[in-house]
């Protein structure tokens, strides 16, 4: 039996990435698009999808805020976001309809989780969380194999966590202030330090701050009982290694010894890289498709 070959979108705030496959061994094209507009971005993966003939299935990871709920009136939107012009957009409906195949639709983080799940650091757990650090700080929870969809999708990037001592920086999120996003995302490092991630040295007083933040949001999700695993992505964690050691220590240091679960320690191998690296998410937008045709034979 032929595999199932899949168009992925993943629909980024600063660039979409078109990609036609089956899996990581198995691209035949890639096609990246800004993100501009709706109507420019949207027609121009419309312009890609057209180019592309004979695939079974698409799959659309879109960042969010995104609904989910298919009973909704707004599935497949993105909703209230800090993307200029990007509020209230309907995604995931017009391109099904434009592409004409069963078509798998969720938020970009959770689609790299899926992607890290069937091919990447999580490939042997059932229940793992993909956090992605870049334009925004996102997470993706999967339980059981299947992406934690309720009232909606996580939005873990947006807690308040506790500040490290003496920092009383007020963050730059444009909803919350000092919230994870707004102080350790890869805008508030620049904004913070007048530097991109990838340019600030290791030894940088400002990485403190961005450790801890982070570690704050891996206490949460350990004490949510769910992931087996965290796999953290994205820019800001692809570019700069030292920060693993650094969100490990603090996590352990939060804990204060209080979950003591099978599996968390070592935290180096609880706490781990991307296996997929920038891919994970055009490739969970694959993965994605691959489900949405499954629903459709079932």
């Amino acid at each position: 039996m032929a595999i199932p070959l899949i168009a992925g979108i993943e629909l980024g705030g600063t660039k979409c990435i078109c990609i036609l496959g089956t899996g990581p061994d198995d691209i035949r094209d890639e096609v990246r698009i800004p993100t501009t507009t709706p109507g420019e971005t949207l027609a121009a993966i419309e312009a890609v999808l057209d180019r592309w003939t004979g695939f079974d299935a698409l799959g659309i990871a879109s960042f969010g805020p995104v609904s989910i709920d298919p009973l909704a009136a707004n599935h497949g939107f993105i909703t209230a976001t800090t993307k200029k012009g990007w509020s209230h957009t309907d995604v995931g409906a017009r391109l099904s309809r434009h592409a004409g195949v069963p078509t798998g639709f969720n938020s970009d983080v959770a689609g790299a989780a899926l992607g890290e799940g069937r091919w990447g650091a999580a490939h042997d757990v059932a229940d793992h969380a993909y956090v992605t650090v870049g334009t925004g700080i996102g997470v993706g929870l999967v339980m059981q194999g299947e992406p934690s969809n309720g009232l909606t999708h996580p939005e873990l990037g947006h807690i308040r966590p506790v500040r490290l001592t003496g920092d009383a920086w007020p963050g730059m999120c444009s909803f919350h202030g000092d919230c994870l996003e707004g102080l350790a995302s890869g805008p508030a490092i620049r904004a913070r330090t007048g530097q991109g991630a990838e340019q600030l040295d290791a030894d940088h007083p400002a990485w403190e701050g961005v450790a801890h933040a982070l570690a704050q949001l891996l206490h949460v999700l350990v004490l949510t009982g769910i992931p087996r695993r965290v796999v953290m992505g994205g820019g800001v964690m692809t570019g700069t290694p030292h920060l693993f050691p650094r969100i490990r220590a603090k996590l352990l240091e939060s804990l204060g010894g209080y979950v003591a679960a099978p599996g968390l320690e070592p935290v180096s191998a609880y706490v781990v890289p991307a296996a997929l690296g920038n891919n994970a998410g055009p490739l969970g937008a694959i993965e994605l498709g691959n489900r949405a045709l499954l629903r459709g034979a079932a």
